[in-house]
């Protein structure tokens, strides 16, 4: 048996709103973060991902220079500085089917609709922490498997497209928030 230690994580939290930033910090810090550092658009958020390396990101949809997506789109760009595997939860308002869809072809790893709980906020860093997806490069997307369910005889009308897909398994958090109980 095992525990996520939190404080052996470092987190980017990215809004626009000096409110939610704080609600989310307030809250990581209860589970037991130390490392958190805060953007108020997605060009900060950027430029502190290069240089900060972050293990988690923590991303508004809806923020001014550029916004969550487009932010969600340069991490996973593989030749960008920083960590293109690291996992990106994707905050907002806007919670329809087409949005989650829209952000899960950005790459983003996890989707959690606002107003947030605290309860949904630890369920989403748990899954990417110890139930984190492969990555999947095809000539159109770089980022974590779509599917959760992952059956490779699969040949519905709903299996993947666009050529041949290269699969890397993504450096687990797992190893890194380990704490024996």
């Amino acid at each position: 048996m095992y525990r996520i230690d939190f404080n052996k994580l470092r987190f980017l939290v990215c809004d626009d709103n000096p409110h939610m930033r704080r609600i989310l910090r307030t809250l990581l810090h209860s589970f037991g973060a130390r490392e958190v550092n805060e953007a108020e658009d997605g060009a900060t958020a950027l430029e502190m991902y290069t240089h900060f390396s972050p293990d988690i990101v923590i991303t508004d949809w809806a923020m001014p220079i550029f916004d969550g997506l487009e932010l969600a789109q340069m991490i996973r760009q593989p030749e960008a500085k920083g960590n293109p595997y690291a996992p990106i939860i994707m905050l907002t308002g806007h919670s329809e089917k087409r949005r989650v869809t829209v952000a899960r072809d950005a790459g983003v790893t996890e989707f959690l609709a606002k107003p947030i709980s605290a309860k949904g906020l630890y369920q989403r860093i748990l899954n990417v922490v110890a139930n984190p997806r492969p990555f999947i490069k095809t000539k159109t997307y770089f980022g974590p498997d779509r599917r959760r369910n992952t059956n490779t005889a699969y040949i519905g009308p709903e299996r993947r497209v666009g050529g041949e897909a290269e699969i890397y398994q993504q450096p687990s958090l797992l190893d890194k928030a380990r704490s024996a109980v």
